[in-house]
């Protein structure tokens, strides 16, 4: 993972977008194309946190979102659509961009992180047990509206 900055993204730009469709696309092929007002809304919101992984050339390897937010329980935290690059995949990128977030929310005094991973993606699971995320014993449910 030598040469990978991690950085929070603050300004929305045409360039960024170009940069992050690729992910975007690999991440999710049934989702349309980020535009530059979704992302000026993501990176505007108080609530959400997108981080970028760029390799020692400047190239966008990895995307990750931190979503915090109050309820009656406490802060909370959620990760979002964390994707690297299929080019730079087994490189450490996915680990640093979890430890950024993980950072991030307890700077910010979250009481917990959660996040869903599928089973076929055993890396990412894998990872995420190494770093102390653990199974929760619970259903998710999606109402697609």
């Amino acid at each position: 993972m030598q040469g990978v900055c991690i950085e929070a993204a603050h300004t929305a730009s045409p360039d960024l977008v170009a940069e992050i469709a690729p992910l975007v696309q690999q991440l999710s092929t049934s989702t349309a194309p980020l535009e530059l007002k979704e992302l000026s809304e993501i990176l505007e919101s108080p609530t959400t946190t997108l981080l970028v992984a760029r390799d020692g050339t400047g190239r966008v390897t990895g995307i990750l979102t931190l979503v915090t937010f109050r309820i009656p329980t406490g802060l909370r935290a959620f990760i979002e659509d964390v994707v690297v690059d299929v080019s730079a995949r087994c490189e450490g990128i996915g680990e640093a961009l979890t430890r950024e977030a993980i950072a991030i929310a307890r700077a910010k005094g979250a009481r917990t992180i959660d996040l869903t991973s599928r089973p076929s993606r055993e890396a990412a699971n894998r990872l995420y047990q190494r770093l102390g995320f653990e199974r929760r014993d619970t259903n998710v449910y999606r109402l697609p509206i």
